[in-house]
């Protein structure tokens, strides 16, 4: 079974939620899975301590987080030598259109693309809207796009648009090709 470091980037919570539920699902098929906040990674961090890689990020404002970019480019020799996956987490691919997901899979095909990586499994997940993290304007202008997209509008609940069943899906097949 291999070690695989899961590095992941999140702004509101949903993207290390969704790390830490494909964390358990190698774990549970054998395999070792370590997470790590990209932005607080270890000093003595090192990718050759791994034998596979999962990297998540976020897209906000049309950008993954550029800490997450930043590692994913520091470390991009490593990462297209190890067995790799990433997953992007973004409400636009919670609206469900074909439209939504041709520009959620361009803006994560844009992040590979900028930092040379390729790697051997990819994966968008919707995300959430989480209104009780939000400040006052963040959450107005959350509402005014979830309401042009259809999404949940009532500020004082979150809305989770997240397929756990996809995720473990893939989480479970990036496991399987290890083995």
């Amino acid at each position: 079974m291999a070690r695989i470091a899961l590095v992941y980037g999140t702004t509101e919570g949903q993207t290390a939620t969704i790390a830490e539920r494909m964390a358990d699902v190698l774990a549970r098929a054998g395999h070792e899975p370590t997470l790590y906040h990209a932005e607080h990674l270890p000093a003595d961090f090192s990718l050759s301590d791994y034998e596979a890689v999962v990297v998540g990020a976020s897209v906000h404002l049309g950008s993954h987080q550029e800490y997450v970019t930043r590692f994913v480019a520091d470390h991009v020799d490593d990462l297209n030598r190890l067995p790799a996956a990433f997953f992007s987490v973004s409400l636009t691919a919670a609206e469900g259109s074909d439209e939504a997901w041709a520009t959620a899979r361009s803006l994560l095909e844009d992040f590979l693309a900028e930092t040379g990586w390729e790697p051997d499994a990819t994966a968008v997940v919707p995300g959430a809207l989480k209104y009780s993290q939000y400040g006052t304007l963040k959450r107005f202008v959350m509402k005014r796009i979830a309401k042009r997209a259809g999404g949940g509008t009532d500020t004082s609940q979150n809305y989770e648009y997240t397929d756990w069943d996809e995720v473990e899906s893939f989480a479970a097949a990036f496991g399987d090709a290890l083995d």
